[in-house]
């Protein structure tokens, strides 16, 4: 059956447009032993029915639809949970769609075929209540009272949010502005646009609305409750478009309150757009990825607020302190065993590539530091090679010519070499740069007493005091440091 569904129609066409199409991970053996080409592929490591039970609305569909159309494993089991889960909405476009991808996937099961008597029904449904909504804002406008129009226009982008029409529920969502008569009013109209603007994986305007919503006038608890997810969001957004540390950023800064946070704006976070899980993985992956090892150690595996969310997905904890302990080779191994898993998740598949490729760099340059030659087999063995007729000499070859690894490779006895040092040469400017700086400060602290000896007093600039500290100040070569110079060597100090 699995190789039926890998010739289909449907994933030779995903091959042909270039997309990602996933048999499973690579068999363990087979990095070991190049005679191994039948090994058969490992399924991801996820139960589908555990791992969607995560998910409610549009994003449980969104999610199954893409792992349908990247899994050949899977793509019965989520196609049919995907087509289930759409007759149960009034997305009829997106029931059709569904329908006809899983028909060039598999023909001869009965949810492949269309379902016309309940399409057309849905069809007369949508149009009803279309009808009626917006008959209905049309009276309210006719009798204008604010909240009817707010609310009119609220439950018609409910409504267009619903049918998959995202244009149109943030045209709906918008028209609220004028007619909020509150904070919460506002903050609620700007949390929709971000529901709207996430499933339309619109980032830009998915970010300029996360800025109203902090900046929003809501104080004490409702307020917090917001917190948790403009960050969740927030780091949502930066890891889409490719902002990893600012992504690690601000899913590290996520309270563990997101967990169990109750509905805001109606939606339901933890449950419509990310979980805690998803938050672990990518807050951890995004750090792992873009922090040294002391920024790991402090701010995610010492940081207690997001410890809650790891204990969610415990082999990201592991990978971390696998890194943070130098055993490089362990943590790179425990991710590729999470990598297909990962590639199907709809979000962090865009931007998995990158960050495993920082990961992987990061762990050469730390394994190297020590060492002044190290062999290339050696190196194969503890980096095995992850791209297909990818070598460990192109690798690395790569990195040096990039400027992240500092070394030259040695191809006639195939060693990786450190270039040669002077450390007399740096200990010795290490010393002089820092006796310059003790002389610096010594000499503002001896024209401090003497002026105070002398019974002056120089009024500060205050906007300039605002702008940079005192010390800094009397460091600079053209504010009060200079006069406080020219003032010493006029009462005697030079």
């Amino acid at each position: 059956m699995t190789s039926n569904v890998e010739q289909s129609p449907f994933f030779q066409q995903q091959r042909a447009k270039g997309a990602i199409v996933l048999k499973g991970t690579v068999h363990p053996q087979a990095h070991k032993d190049s005679s191994v080409t039948d090994a058969p592929p490992d399924p991801p490591k996820f139960d589908l029915d555990s791992y969607m039970s995560n998910y409610d609305g549009s994003t449980r569909i969104d999610r199954l639809h893409h792992i349908g159309a990247t899994s050949t494993y899977l793509a019965v089991d989520a196609y049919r949970m995907a087509i289930t889960e759409a007759k149960k909405g009034k997305d009829v476009k997106l029931y059709l769609a569904l329908t006809d991808d899983f028909c060039k996937i598999a023909p001869d099961d009965p949810l492949a075929l269309i379902d016309t008597a309940w399409a057309e029904k849905r069809n007369r449904e949508v149009k009803t209540e279309m009808d009626k909504l917006e008959h209905e804002l049309k009276s309210y406008k006719n009798n204008l009272i604010k909240e009817s129009i707010r609310m009119g226009n609220e439950d018609l982008g409910h409504f267009y949010y619903a049918t998959g029409d995202y244009t149109n529920a943030h045209k709906a969502y918008w028209r609220m502005r004028e007619h909020c008569t509150s904070s919460k009013h506002l903050s609620d109209m700007a949390l929709r646009l971000v529901y709207v603007s996430i499933a339309q994986k619109s980032w830009l305007s998915t970010q300029s609305q996360l800025v109203k919503v902090d900046a929003s006038q809501m104080k004490g608890e409702e307020k917090l409750k917001l917190e948790p997810i403009v960050h969740a969001c927030s780091g949502l957004v930066q890891m889409s478009t490719n902002n990893v540390r600012d992504a690690a950023t601000q899913f590290l800064k996520t309270s563990p309150q997101y967990l169990t946070l109750e509905p805001a704006a109606g939606i339901v976070w933890q449950r419509e757009v990310i979980s805690g899980n998803d938050i672990a993985v990518y807050g951890g992956l995004c750090a792992l990825g873009s922090m040294d090892r002391s920024d790991l150690q402090q701010k995610v595996l010492a940081n207690g607020d997001f410890r809650n969310f790891l204990e969610l997905e415990p082999h990201i904890r592991r990978a971390i302190t696998l890194f943070c302990n130098s055993k490089y080779s362990a943590c790179l191994e425990l991710l590729e065993g999470y990598r297909t898993d990962y590639m199907l998740d709809v979000y962090l598949s865009k931007v998995l590539l990158t960050i495993y490729n920082n990961i992987r760099t990061k762990c050469i340059v730390q394994y190297f530091i020590p060492f002044s030659c190290v062999t290339l087999d050696e190196m194969a063995k503890k980096f095995q090679p992850t791209g297909v007729g990818m070598s460990i000499e192109d690798e690395l070859e790569d990195m040096i010519d990039s400027g992240i690894l500092d070394a030259r490779i040695d191809l006639v006895d195939r060693l990786l070499i450190s270039p040669p040092t002077n450390p007399r040469y740096t200990v010795h400017t290490d010393a002089l740069a820092m006796a310059e700086k003790y002389d610096h400060t010594l000499r503002l602290r001896l024209t401090r007493l003497n002026m105070m000896s002398a019974g002056l007093a120089i009024t500060q600039d205050k906007s300039q005091q605002n702008k940079d500290g005192l010390d800094s100040r009397l460091g600079g070569e053209g504010g009060i440091g200079a006069s406080l110079r020219g003032l010493g060597s006029r009462i005697g100090f030079s």
